[in-house]
């Protein structure tokens, strides 16, 4: 007999023009909390990535509640990643006519939460245990 899988909803947000390191120091600060524990660390971060990731948070949760009509107080990010997206090459005019590139790096922030409601065997219980004490 299989098991069904508990399903996972997720946004995505390509090319945000940030790096990846900045994104990546807001995004391990989140990974697998609640989503309103979540709101809460975004919204008093100081960081300028905290922005677009809050809005993919939203998002994901808005995601969610459309889909599986599932309450946003059982939902949790389960899982959180950010990847290099491709580089904004401009040039810089300079004196006597010549001209510098620069490169404004961008990248791919995808938010995956999953909803605690589903979680009702042992099995998965004991991996949601596991996801909290990492914390």
């Amino acid at each position: 007999m299989r098991k069904t899988k508990a399903p996972e909803i997720y946004a995505l947000g390509q090319h945000i023009s940030m790096s990846a390191d900045k994104a990546r120091r807001v995004i391990d600060q989140i990974r697998g909390r609640s989503y309103e524990e979540t709101l809460m660390i975004l919204e008093l971060m100081p960081y300028r990535a905290a922005y677009p990731i809050l809005k993919l948070v939203y998002s994901a949760a808005s995601n969610a509640s459309y889909t599986l009509d599932s309450n946003e107080a059982n939902l949790f990010i389960s899982k959180a990643e950010v990847n290099q997206g491709p580089a904004i090459k401009k040039l810089k005019p300079r004196a006597r006519g010549r001209s510098y590139p620069i490169k404004r790096p961008t990248c791919h922030i995808t938010i995956l939460l999953k909803d605690i409601s589903f979680y009702d065997s042992d099995s998965e219980s004991v991996e949601l245990n596991l996801l909290k004490k990492a914390r």
